[in-house]
């Protein structure tokens, strides 16, 4: 298993001050910018324009999830603005392969997000076109959720499933990660971790990505011994 990760959600930072609040997470993995369009999920927040801005400005790479009608549409764009990763829900694709595929070949490393109650079973054997998979832990949309249990045993299938395959496949969980949960997701085989409201809630956003970073590896560490 890969090295914790913490990538914080801008979608808890200040908006009006945003080149500032990115500079806060400066010690972060990769910027989380979550991309919504009040059509797969009822909020709306960030477009490709805003996204662009966002990439030229940060101080370290990011990772756009994209909860979006037509991904097949509109996600390579994101991957043609030099991001690093890019991750479509599979709800969201009619062709989720080709896409995935046309992300990697446009630069991106090409991700996939299950909703809480979508299974991951019907993905598995497309897990080697796929650098990334997000299971989602709150139903997307909105921040501010309670992390879902009941989502720990479909982490631990994933995480079964590509070990067995022998990949470097990443497995992320968004929603609700916070000190006090963040170690069960990392037990239950994540590795790369969205916060929002844990790191920009806090008084000190770097200590607090920090401290879920000591977590996360600690709880990491039985999986990979």
């Amino acid at each position: 298993m890969t090295q914790c990760c913490i990538n914080p959600s801008i979608l808890s930072a200040d908006f009006v001050n945003l080149e500032a609040e990115l500079q806060r997470i400066s010690n972060a993995d990769a910027v989380h910018v979550d991309v919504m369009d009040n059509h797969f999920v009822p909020n709306l927040t960030l477009g490709l324009p805003v996204v662009q801005r966002i990439q030229a400005v940060s101080p370290i790479p990011l990772d756009a999830h994209l909860m979006i009608s037509d991904a097949d549409r509109w996600a390579p764009g994101f991957a043609d603005a030099g991001l690093a990763s890019v991750t479509f829900h599979a709800e969201a694709s009619i062709a989720p392969i080709k896409l995935a595929r046309e992300l990697r070949s446009r630069g991106s490393k090409a991700g996939m997000a299950l909703r809480p109650a979508t299974p991951v079973e019907p993905y598995l054997d497309m897990l080697p076109e796929l650098d990334m998979l997000l299971i989602m832990t709150v139903e997307p949309g909105f921040g501010g959720q309670a992390f879902l249990d009941i989502t720990l045993p479909k982490i631990r299938r994933a995480r079964a499933a590509v070990e067995g395959s022998g990949l470097g496949l990443a497995i992320q969980v968004d929603g609700g990660i916070s000190e006090d949960t963040i170690a069960r997701a990392a037990e239950a085989g994540a590795n790369v971790f969205v916060a929002g409201s844990a790191v920009y809630g806090a008084d000190d956003p770097a200590a607090a990505i920090d401290l879920l970073r000591k977590k996360g590896s600690q709880a990491l560490r039985p999986a990979t011994e």
